[in-house]
């Protein structure tokens, strides 16, 4: 009996590969987290694909069940699916730890993931830097990680990507216009000049999808630009670009 972590990809039930299908189905239950992002189909549209019932899994449940699932595992085939790949959220990687330190068998299925189709936009993936996100403002009043890691990366010529926050339970998703205000304000708050009004700023939504939008330009104009339907993110590129780069970002704008 084994544990599954299995990664559906970025679009919808059609992402998944031919491998992960034919394990899950040999499983006897199916959890699908939906916390970490948002595929453009249902769960009913992965049931009817799957031909098995799929039980939703939000943050809470998974994290204070994680010894459920992993003791369901010595006795079934479990599968856990998961937006993505199952370690682009390091959430997930304390359900691999658990079932490595009670010897339960796990097997882990790749997909692809926000951290590699950000390639679409050009910008080249090693000079990226230390990826961090916006919580809504909610959660965190005097917020500063985001504008601190955008800070270092910027110093370091790197690129930053931002990931933005969704409560998918709730109907909540961040958008990229939301995510450009909190930045503003955080730069109100600390005034050390980072975030302008005319910096370059690469917008995207539904990566990976065929609805999917990329577009690059300043903070002020992609402010008042309308993305659609979530996930969003948000990409604040290097100062210093490769020229092909910047081709690629001219072609987005």
């Amino acid at each position: 009996m084994t544990l599954y972590l299995i990664g559906l990809g970025l679009a919808d039930q059609n992402d998944i590969s031919l491998k992960a299908l034919n394990i899950i189905k040999t499983c006897d239950v199916l959890y699908l987290e939906n916390y970490t992002s948002l595929l453009q189909c249902t769960k009913e549209d992965l049931e009817q694909l799957y031909q098995k019932p799929i039980q939703l899994a939000n943050r809470n449940l998974t994290e204070n069940f994680e010894e459920k699932i992993v003791a369901e595992a010595k006795t079934k085939n479990v599968a856990f699916l998961i937006i993505g790949d199952p370690f682009s959220a390091t959430t997930h990687i304390e359900l691999l730890k658990h079932a490595k330190e009670q010897q339960t068998p796990i097997e882990i299925i790749h997909n692809a993931s926000i951290l590699t189709a950000i390639g679409t936009t050009g910008l080249q993936l090693y000079k990226f830097g230390r990826t961090t996100s916006i919580p809504f403002k909610e959660k965190v009043p005097h917020l500063e990680t985001p504008y601190l890691v955008l800070k270092e990366n910027q110093e370091k010529d790197l690129h930053t990507l931002l990931l933005l926050d969704l409560d998918p339970e709730n109907g909540q998703f961040m958008t990229v216009h939301e995510a450009l205000i909190i930045l503003q304000e955080i730069e109100k708050r600390l005034q050390e000049h980072l975030i302008t009004d005319n910096m370059q700023v690469v917008g995207c939504a539904r990566l990976g999808h065929k609805t999917q939008i990329i577009k690059s330009g300043s903070l002020e104009h992609l402010k008042s630009f309308s993305f659609g339907p979530p996930p969003h993110c948000l990409i604040i590129p290097a100062k210093r670009l490769h020229f092909l780069e910047q081709e690629m970002l001219e072609l987005w704008r």
